[in-house]
């Protein structure tokens, strides 16, 4: 049977401060992988970070403008953090991902990767589940100039400073003004970040397929001040009103530090990741196996 694509990217996790026996140990994962994709008769490309950090040689590269442009899927190999990169930058492309998990959690990265072999065989001849994730689209404005502009998959959140106390922040949903508040920070977190930090500061979990989002107070001065989730539509406006070296955060991947005045807008973005899951994938499974339900039981 002929696979359902014909062109796959590789890409890997990689960083400059790898142990060298981390560094040959990912490399030779990574190679056993291009070699088996190769064998089931794809053109295989390899990120070209991923290729010169790791010192990948015998296949052609590209970055990832060019994957999203060339290649008709993505095999993307390490943690959730990983995949997150990735799929911001591709999801104006509309190429569809599979996760390899060589992290520690794997919510969106859920193929284990001592069995990823037997795992993709039937995903590559189209046997397998497809999962829409969204993206938020956020920009920090001063004095009516955007000086801060992301996407982010998991959440836009607004963080005191590590030696500060409590930043003061008026917040607005379509325009409308909702409270005032004194906290740790907020969080801003689409269904897929349902399980990252909002988990974490009391949010709750959604499943990836309701088309809606969550702020969530980070230790909140008003205990009353609880989690809402919000519609799909809504666009949340933070300003802030006090506070010292307080910064906004996308992902945990980039960072603006913000000063007083300063409006972080968040809307849905126009653009969202394409998942691709082994064949019976349900979100509860994952839940049950990552959290650790049944322990006990």
């Amino acid at each position: 049977m002929m696979s359902q694509f014909r062109s796959v990217a590789v890409i890997g996790k990689y960083h400059t401060t790898m142990p060298n026996a981390a560094l040959a140990s990912s490399r030779q994962v990574l190679e056993g992988i291009a070699s088996f994709l190769s064998r089931q008769g794809l053109n295989v490309t390899v990120e070209v970070e991923t290729s010169s950090s790791m010192g990948i040689s015998g296949y052609p590269t590209l970055d990832i403008p060019g994957i999203g442009q060339g290649c008709d899927l993505a095999l993307v190999v390490g943690g959730d953090g990983t995949m997150l990169g990735v799929g911001r930058q591709l999801a104006c492309h509309g190429v569809p991902l599979i996760g390899i998990n060589q992290g520690r959690l794997g919510f969106i990265t859920d193929i284990p990767l001592e069995n990823y072999a037997q795992t993709l065989v039937p995903m590559l001849h189209g046997e397998y589940e497809e999962d829409h994730r969204s993206l938020m689209h956020a920009k920090v404005m001063r004095g009516g100039e955007c000086v801060f502009d992301a996407l982010a998959m998991n959440d836009v959140v607004l963080n005191r400073g590590a030696t500060s106390g409590m930043v003061e922040f008026r917040v607005e949903v379509d325009g409308h003004f909702v409270a005032n508040q004194r906290s740790d920070g907020m969080i801003i977190c689409s269904p897929t970040g349902s399980t990252a930090y909002s988990l974490s500061a009391g949010g709750p979990l959604l499943h990836p397929c309701i088309p809606g989002w969550v702020l969530v107070p980070i230790a909140p001065h008003t205990l009353s001040n609880r989690p809402i989730v919000l519609a799909n539509e809504s666009e949340v406006t933070i300003e802030l009103v006090a506070g010292r070296d307080a910064s906004a955060n996308f992902d945990m991947q980039s960072l603006a530090s913000l000063l007083h005045g300063d409006r972080i807008t968040v809307k849905r973005s126009q653009h969202h990741a394409r998942f691709l899951h082994p064949k019976g994938w349900r979100f509860f499974d994952t839940l049950r196996k990552k959290l650790h339900w049944n322990e006990g039981a």
